[in-house]
């Protein structure tokens, strides 16, 4: 990686590594974005590779952006409010989900 940035694969303990690969996967698993992509990739007249090389850029970006966004974000607003934030948006999602899945 860029020595610019700071930050290098090798800096990097494997746990932590493996702990946010997995967070991330799981999470994108069955999402909308996987399942925008696989519309994509059922086009007969869309190139598969091009289908993964489109959507592996964009996730790359958006990610990007979610890293540089947390770590100005951070800056102002305390780890564990961040947390709890999060912990609280992702609970309201899933009882939202769940009020309106039997409409």
């Amino acid at each position: 990686m860029d020595e610019g940035v700071g930050i290098l694969v090798e800096d990097i303990p494997v746990k932590q590594f493996a702990v946010i690969f997995l967070s991330v996967f799981i999470a994108e698993v069955g999402d909308k974005t996987q399942l925008a992509t696989m519309l994509f990739a059922t086009d007969s007249g869309v190139s598969k590779t091009g289908v993964f090389v489109a959507a592996a850029a964009a996730l790359v970006l958006s990610t990007l952006v979610a890293v540089l966004a947390g770590g100005v974000v951070s800056r102002f607003v305390a780890e564990s409010t961040l947390k709890i934030v999060a912990g609280v948006g992702f609970i309201a999602v899933g009882v939202w989900t769940l009020a309106t899945a039997y409409r």
